[in-house]
């Protein structure tokens, strides 16, 4: 069967230290003196790591087995630019590639998706680059009430004539389809019901993923859902800003959990978080931490085989003063891949290692 995919993009680095906690190495205090997290604020998963205390909202499914952790995750030769690191994790190329293709899309080469309702992902969201390709049919929207307005409004442009042009025809039938795919998508979204437990729709992200909730329990025939959550460029100041964003995280993926377990729909989602890159080991003179490598994901879903996965880097053995990485984010991609879709995607890598953390 196909699984439906929830992307989250955490934007702007998360610093993965301060998430998934190395609580137990003296080290981490060492290189953290002000910034590092007390064992006591801490919600032990093992005799070695545990979670930031504000993610508690995710125990719930940490102990339910539905929520894996891979730790470490990353690429080689890493690049600290916002831009080009957020490329790499989007297209799933090497560092020196540069490709145009988001990872979604390039996971259904040569399979165009069945006609459905004529959309394949949608992303409620600015960065829509991971479905990016010719094999997926997406749609971008920021809110559901403006696509709406805009799918209405569509609908007064047929009869068009081609007046003969061959270019002007093809424009016309791209527009047909996409006419098409917004009015169906817009009457699903109608008749869809309201979530069952509410999200904090004062925020941006409860918002999100509140119109994914709609999608999904709606039935729309989707293989990806995007949204994400900004803030994580944590120069300055971090420990504040930081907890407020995992607080907002972890509420939001915990409610999105409860909406799809009372919807039926859990064992048909599997949610992943992704980040362009963690933050430095050590912390700067401003509060804060710079940019770094390797970080955790999470991986939610009814399906979802919970716990530990991968290693933890070792903060004995850092590279330039960054953690390295232990598991590369290809090999990820290509587990959710086969997981959610049944799609053998290697992503240009010779040797996948698979992480089994989908059932």
């Amino acid at each position: 069967m196909t699984r439906i995919l929830l992307l989250v993009e955490l934007k702007g680095g998360n610093d993965g230290l301060n998430t998934l906690i190395p609580y137990a190495d003296p080290r981490y205090h060492q290189l953290r003196p002000s910034l590092g997290v007390a064992r006591e604020r801490t919600l032990q998963l093992d005799e070695h790591v545990g979670l930031h205390e504000k993610l508690a909202p995710l125990m719930e499914s940490w102990k339910g087995g539905d929520l894996a952790i891979v730790q470490g995750v990353g690429y080689a030769n890493p690049n600290r630019s916002h831009f080009r690191s957020i490329e790499i994790w989007d297209t799933a190329s090497a560092a020196s590639q540069t490709l145009s293709e988001g990872w979604v899309a390039r996971a259904f080469d040569g399979n165009r998706l069945p006609q459905g309702l004529g959309v394949d992902s949608i992303v409620i969201d600015t960065n829509s680059l991971p479905m990016m390709g010719p094999e997926l049919r997406t749609i971008v929207m920021q809110d559901a009430e403006s696509f709406l307005r805009q799918a209405m409004a569509m609908k007064g442009t047929a009869g068009i004539s081609d007046g003969g042009n061959p270019a002007l025809r093809h424009l016309l039938a791209v527009r047909q389809e996409v006419n098409a795919a917004a009015a169906g998508l817009s009457d699903r979204l109608r008749a869809a019901q309201a979530p069952v437990h509410d999200y904090a729709l004062d925020t941006p992200f409860g918002r999100q993923l509140d119109l994914a909730t709609r999608v999904i329990t709606a039935g729309v025939p989707v293989v990806a859902v995007k949204v994400a959550l900004g803030g994580f460029d944590t120069h300055a100041n971090q420990a504040p800003v930081h907890e407020t964003l995992l607080s907002v995280l972890a509420n939001g993926l915990a409610t999105f959990r409860r909406n799809m377990i009372a919807a039926g729909r859990w064992d048909d989602v599997v949610l992943l978080t992704y980040s362009e890159f963690g933050r430095r080991a050590r912390e700067n003179a401003s509060g804060g931490t710079d940019h770094g490598t390797s970080a955790p994901q999470f991986v939610m879903g009814g399906k979802v085989r919970g716990g530990l996965h991968g290693a933890q880097p070792s903060l004995g053995e850092l590279r330039d003063g960054d953690l390295h990485h232990t598991v590369d984010f290809r090999d990820v991609y290509s587990t959710m891949a086969r997981g959610c879709w049944g799609k053998p995607a290697s992503f240009g890598q010779r040797h996948v290692q698979p992480l089994g953390f989908i059932a």
